[in-house]
């Protein structure tokens, strides 16, 4: 169906693109082989309002002209539908050069490096050696490796519903989650999604590491407003302790947790490999400790230490 719709409006496009004159409802449907195939004159009238709705949508600009009989037609002049010319400065085309190599997942690797080779086509400054000339030593990437990225990255594009399965760190096994999909952050080297859930009636944040079996589609439009600022890394940051009045004492490793290490409020040697800190806590924080597994014991409060344990046994009968 998908295809089927891109390949009408694709044949629409071409013949307003075209034509020199405006072409009428009655010229288009002859024209374009999946109107002839539509049944009525309202099916076909329907199918046309919402194809060229669809293309403006997508920027493409349609004239409607009146001629003399008063008849209705549609085009869209090549002038109005032109982008102007792409230049670039040598700062501006290393950024982009630079963007080009921060994607280490296969399929946005491949459209980043066909888009840098239609901007070199285009006459774009061969900026990114000299960058790496000195800058080689220090190259950002941001890494996808979850297979739920791809067609959740679709899915917040498309603004389509979807299913899937996740497990949170406390549950024993995944529950079926529906989600309308908003936008999706990497932090701290994790992607996140955020989303309107569906069965609890509020906005979550999901991390994509804990989506299990395949993103599954659904049809319809959103049953909630998407926020015009979804603030995915201040949800994810208070989760994990970010925004802490509190604090924990943890037993830690030698050479192990560098991340907690590095929020550390205090520290101290035990000996026998360990280390005591003092960290922030807030909530969310016995989720990120039990990513360390036995490297990290909890000393106090006690209610941190019960959660820790809580969702460790959890994983142990997965």
């Amino acid at each position: 169906m998908a295809i089927a719709k891109a390949e009408r409006l694709m044949n629409l496009a071409l013949c307003l693109l075209g034509t020199r004159r405006p072409l009428s409802k009655r010229e288009l449907r002859g024209s374009i082989e999946a109107y002839l195939e539509a049944g009525t004159d309202d099916s076909f009238n329907r199918m046309f309002e919402r194809d060229k709705d669809d293309l403006r949508e997508l920027g493409l600009v349609i004239e409607t002209v009146e001629n003399l009989d008063g008849d209705t037609g549609y085009l869209a002049r090549r002038d109005s539908n032109r982008l102007p010319a792409v230049t670039l400065d040598a700062e501006e085309a290393a950024a982009l050069g630079l963007a080009a190599k921060v994607w280490q997942q296969a399929r946005l690797a491949g459209a980043a490096s066909g888009a840098l080779q239609k901007l070199r086509a285009a006459g774009m400054p061969e900026a990114e050696d000299a960058y790496e000339a000195h800058h080689g030593a220090l190259e950002p990437r941001i890494p996808v490796h979850e297979a739920a990225f791809e067609p959740l990255m679709l899915a917040c594009r498309d603004r389509r519903p979807v299913v899937f399965d996740y497990r949170k760190a406390n549950a024993a096994r995944p529950e079926q989650r529906q989600v309308e999909p908003w936008t999706l952050e990497c932090w701290r080297g994790h992607w996140y999604l955020a989303g309107w859930d569906r069965d609890r009636g509020a906005e979550r944040v999901f991390r994509l590491s804990r989506i299990t079996g395949r993103v599954r589609s659904r049809t319809g439009v959103f049953s909630a407003p998407v926020p015009d600022v979804v603030t995915v890394r201040e949800t994810v940051e208070s989760w994990a302790g970010e925004t802490a009045t509190r604090s924990a004492l943890i037993k830690l490793r030698s050479g192990c947790g560098y991340p907690l290490r590095a929020k550390a409020l205090s520290s101290r040697e035990l000996g026998d490999g360990w280390d005591e800190l003092e960290v922030p806590y807030g909530h969310g924080l016995d989720a990120w400790l039990v990513e360390f597994g036995p490297d990290v014991v909890v000393l106090e409060p006690a209610d941190l230490r019960a959660d820790v344990l809580d969702r460790l046994r959890a994983v142990a009968k997965g």
